[in-house]
């Protein structure tokens, strides 16, 4: 069963992290490693930190097995 979270905030992205990587066991150390970015990276990234690096926070979603969608709530196609 999925769950959808609405994110408005870096805070609140960094919060659904921490929430998936310890419902899955996981140190940061091995989240980290998984994902192939720091324990810093990834520590200040669940504490909500703004960053301008979208590709390594993305893969962390994706080695926690989460999908990051963009919904138009006007339900409008885009290329």
């Amino acid at each position: 069963m999925s769950s959808v979270v609405n994110i408005t905030s870096p805070a609140e992205f960094g919060a659904a992290l921490r929430e998936a990587r310890r419902a899955r066991g996981l140190r940061l150390e091995d989240a980290g490693a998984g994902a192939g970015v720091g324990v810093r990276f990834l520590s200040e990234l669940e504490r909500g930190k703004p960053t301008s690096r979208l590709g390594e926070t993305l893969r962390v979603a994706s080695s926690l097995g989460l999908r990051v969608l963009i919904e138009d709530p006007d339900g409008r196609a885009h290329a």
